[in-house]
């Protein structure tokens, strides 16, 4: 039997990279997938690959720094499936640019999807996952939000807060057989790794123990673990997927 077999997951900005690289291992385990994205359009390639995978996908348009939207996601899921077992926050955005020049928009703008949007989500699936007393919440936050970054003030302070929104809901939620966990990912291999300059990318390897990318499947497989049983003792922990970048 798989792991997920029977079971139901939501995973937001499922179209591309990381989010759709767990959702498809999600749906190769034996999960159906609640996949999420800010426009539905942008999430066939993904849908199709996990009903390859003989898996159950439903696609669905959602602003997650909208609690309205966001509760309407939860709601057709349930709807859909009759329950949430998994929930993965992966959506997230950067608006880089020194602190003295950024502005009260892209400071609003990043923490909005990457600090609130992990907060909304958690909020309307644990009231699902405290019913069936059990559940586990995985969300990504990032190696940045561990050792900071120039530039990047905005994005270092959403996913260190995400971090801190991980090890409070899960000494909340243990109590009814929720887990919460974090998995913080070094550089990975994206279409914004790819364009940089072979200068850049040889001064980013050298600060990296393992000397590569790291890839999205590196970060699908760290999502499987904490959300399946082999994690059951697991709770309130950042997972640090990094190549040994920090230790």
């Amino acid at each position: 039997m798989k792991p997920f077999e029977g079971k139901v997951a939501i995973v937001t900005g499922a179209a591309r990279g990381i989010g759709r690289a767990i959702a498809e291992r999600l749906a190769c385990d034996g999960a159906d997938v609640v996949i999420c994205d800010l426009q539905a359009e942008w999430l066939a390639e993904t849908a199709e690959a996990i009903r390859s995978a003989g898996r159950q996908a439903l696609p669905l348009a959602v602003d997650v720094g909208d609690g309205e939207s966001v509760a309407a996601c939860v709601a057709e899921a349930v709807k859909a499936f009759g329950r949430v077992d998994v929930m993965v926050n992966n959506a997230g955005i950067t608006k880089d640019t020194l602190l003295v020049r950024m502005t009260d928009e892209a400071w609003d703008d990043v923490l909005r999807v990457n600090l609130k949007g992990t907060f909304l989500f958690t909020r309307a699936v644990a009231k699902h996952m405290m019913k069936q007393r059990g559940g586990a919440i995985v969300n990504i936050a990032s190696v940045i939000g561990l050792i900071g970054n120039a530039g990047q003030c905005n994005y270092a302070a959403s996913k260190a807060g995400v971090i801190a929104l991980t090890k409070s809901t899960a000494k909340e939620l243990a109590g009814r057989g929720v887990r919460v966990n974090a998995i913080a990912p070094g550089f990975i291999s994206s279409k914004m790794t790819d364009a940089l300059s072979q200068e850049i990318r040889e001064q980013m390897l050298a600060n990296i123990p393992l000397a590569r990318f790291g890839e999205p499947e590196d970060i699908a497989k760290a999502v499987a673990f904490l959300a399946s049983e082999e994690a059951s003792y697991v709770t309130g922990q950042v997972l640090s997927v990094n190549g040994g970048m920090v230790m």
